[in-house]
């Protein structure tokens, strides 16, 4: 007798569909589960049988096989254990197999038959969706797929109400998203003293998603401008939202079913490895780039970091994806991020205070910023030194603009180039345009060409830095309200790439 039970394969960001074959035969007793199943799944078989044991459902003296197809997709991961479970009740008639064959199910059992939550239960929702089924998943796990409109999802505490559910005696009621949460602290750009100059290149990085690298002394605020960066950016559209959510699913960082509108936020340690940052490990799990997609990447003292983990950021900095290569896993996540990074000049921090600089200077400085290659410097579109905050600043009264204010602006920016770009999905802001589209919202006049010109060339502009000026010229004229990119605007965007290795 056989059943029939659905799940789903994890690759990546993808969520591929599984048929779970159960199947009782004569034979001599026997439990075996095939279709490359990986450590997790084959000991699915000890956990479904204490689960079905303590229903009082005892596995019959015959052979049982449980086909996982297709066979050559690789299964990993615990939540293989329910729809084994389900498709082993409707092969032993328990519950119907009709009612079972129109579900999509994932959850981990305990011994007592409990449901355990389990990653990746909003693209699976999404995949049930697809196929027309409904879900079933623990009820931690429920609100979280909720939020796929399509699909009709039920979670359970145990395997009990599943039972009851699939006879009638007690139908489950269809979960609720999880309620929205926002993540932000209450870190606002008034809190910053002095630092105008940085807080304008904060500004024009947020409205066009332009990587920006800030390099000062110690306390000079430059950790404190990063992480007030996600405070004045546009919350995510529904779009990026469901983008971010599945890669946080997949990862296991959604908070209780919450799904957020806020950009994410990543900084992690300069001792980071390198699958940490870019993904890998056992699984091909998302990294740091990937968890940081439609947000922001947060890289405190560059330098230190090491400089293969360093190089393997050129790439998703240009493409806004990143493929994970490994044996037996070939997977590519998106990672469109905004990276931003901080600095000190040398090893010590003070090269620029002759006062405080160590022996070596200016050599030092020298010696310290080539930790960070030519190519990869030339990926960042704003250049900013930031000098010591005067204690006179310090001890002033909090002055300048609020986040909110700085919001406004960017938000009006961000809806211009949405605009913009509402027949080209593969662009969404002014960093994204490339080839023609960059040069239809990009023309210059004849004074601009000719300083744009004169400019590339005193400064050794490559191809790849010409093109990022005209982008953050475009997104300055996009604050002013500007159709056009006038002379002020590329003087601006000119200013902001001053700043090379060699004159640190």
């Amino acid at each position: 007798m056989v059943a029939l039970a659905y799940t789903v394969a994890f690759q990546g960001v993808e969520a591929r569909s599984v048929e779970v074959q159960c199947a009782v035969t004569a034979g001599l007793p026997a439990f075996s589960i095939v279709g490359l199943p990986d450590k997790a799944v084959s000991e699915a078989r000890d956990r479904v049988r204490a689960a079905l044991a303590s229903l009082s459902i005892a596995l019959p003296s015959k052979r049982i096989t449980v086909n996982l197809s297709p066979a050559d997709l690789p299964k990993e991961g615990s939540h293989f254990d329910l729809p084994i479970a389900l498709g082993l009740l409707a092969a032993l008639e328990v519950i119907p197999k009709e009612a079972v064959a129109q579900t999509v199910a994932l959850g981990e059992l305990s011994l007592d038959g409990g449901l355990i939550p389990v990653l990746g239960a909003l693209p699976a929702a999404l995949s049930a969706a697809n196929d027309d089924r409904a879900l079933l998943c623990p009820r931690a796990s429920a609100p979280e797929a909720a939020w796929v409109d399509a699909c009709h999802v039920l979670g359970a505490r145990n395997l009990i109400d599943l039972v009851q559910h699939f006879t009638g005696k007690a139908l489950l009621d269809p979960a609720r998203p999880g309620e929205v949460t926002h993540d932000l602290a209450a870190r606002d750009l008034r809190d910053v003293k002095g630092q105008e100059r940085a807080k304008r290149a904060l500004e024009i990085a947020a409205a066009g998603r332009h990587h920006m690298i800030m390099i000062g002394t110690p306390g000079a605020g430059k950790s404190m401008l990063a992480k007030r960066l996600p405070g004045i950016m546009p919350p995510l559209s529904p779009m990026e939202a469901l983008e971010t959510s599945i890669i946080q699913s997949v990862a296991g960082a959604l908070k209780e079913g919450g799904i957020s509108r806020s950009r994410p936020f990543r900084d992690p340690h300069h001792t980071a490895s390198r699958a940490s940052i870019i993904g890998g490990g056992r699984g091909a799990k998302p990294g740091e780039v990937s968890l940081a997609h439609n947000g922001v990447l947060f890289l405190d003292e560059l330098p230190e970091f090491p400089r293969d983990v360093l190089e393997t950021l050129r790439q998703p900095i240009e493409t806004g994806e990143v493929m994970v290569s490994r044996a037996n896993a070939h997977v590519t996540y998106p990672c469109r991020f905004l990276l931003m990074a901080a600095a000190n000049p040398c090893k010590c921090g003070y090269l620029t205070v002759p006062a405080q600089a160590c022996s070596r200077a200016p050599n030092c400085g020298e010696d310290y910023m080539n930790r960070i290659s030519g190519p990869l410097m030339d990926r960042f579109d704003l250049r900013i030194e930031m000098p010591p905050v005067d204690f006179t600043d310090l001890e002033a009264p909090p002055a300048g603009e609020s986040s909110a204010e700085v919001a406004a602006r960017v938000i009006a920016a961000r809806q211009i180039q949405t605009a913009r770009f509402d027949a080209d999905p593969s662009c969404r802001t002014n960093a994204d345009a490339e080839g023609r589209v960059l040069e239809d919202i990009a023309t210059l006049d004849s004074e601009g060409k000719a300083l744009l010109s004169r400019a590339a060339e005193r400064m050794g502009l490559t191809a790849r830095g010409y093109h990022r000026i005209l982008r953050v010229a475009r997104t300055i004229a996009d604050l002013d309200s500007s159709e056009n990119i006038r002379r002020p605007h590329l003087g601006e965007a000119l200013s902001y790439r001053l700043v090379a290795a060699k004159e640190v």
